[in-house]
């Protein structure tokens, strides 16, 4: 078996990447790997796709970082004393496919040089953006497009969450060439193992 490793990276914060993760992690039957949290430890992204992932062959690997403010990364690590490196990110080893979730939008700032888009090329993965729809995301998707590619990262597709405006899921295809991934209806109901599951169907991955 070829195994698959992507990065989940969102337009934004709150697009729903962790649901997505879980979604992608639960086809693929994939390891799933966050390399920073930042707040909500008693209740990580980890301990919830752990929660929403029921098959037998997915190994859920430790964070590289634990930061206990609900901030972004370089701030919540100057709160707790820590210094991220990017050079410190080893890719957890294995046979497995494996699905790696960013923490924020491709800039955010791991500490006060480097960004999410660093750990991108630092890792040398194929990104999956997912997207959701509001007022300016049509924006905030072809920025993150335009500098994931003037960086010259590999996007393996979008993915589109929750209601979709065909318009502007039309247009945002258009204009990046980029692959559609599919759409993953909003989830009206408490997120739940059999949710995760059954929403797998609206991937073409």
């Amino acid at each position: 078996m070829t195994s698959k490793k992507f990065i989940i990276a969102g337009i934004g914060t709150e697009v729903g990447k962790t649901v997505v993760s879980a979604i992608v992690t639960q086809k693929l039957k994939a390891d799933y790997w966050k390399p920073v949290q930042a707040g909500d430890l008693h209740d990580s992204d980890t301990l919830k796709v752990t929660r929403w992932v029921t098959n037998t062959k997915t190994k859920f690997h430790p964070e590289a970082y634990q930061l206990s403010e609900p901030m972004s990364p370089h701030a919540a690590a100057d709160k707790d004393g820590v210094h991220i490196a990017i050079k410190d990110f080893t890719v957890p080893r294995t046979d497995n496919h494996l699905i790696i979730e960013l923490a924020g939008g491709i800039l955010v700032p791991l500490n006060h040089k480097d960004t999410n888009i660093d750990l991108i090329q630092h890792l040398s993965f194929p990104v999956i953006l997912v997207i959701n729809f509001y007022l300016g995301s049509i924006n905030h998707t072809l920025l993150s497009i335009e500098i994931l590619k003037s960086r010259k990262i590999k996007i393996e597709g979008l993915l589109f969450n929750g209601d979709v405006n065909p318009d502007s899921k039309q247009v945002i295809l258009e204009m990046t060439g980029c692959t559609d991934l599919g759409s993953i209806p909003k989830i009206e109901q408490h997120i739940n193992s059999q949710v995760i599951d059954s929403h797998g169907r609206f991937l073409n991955i």
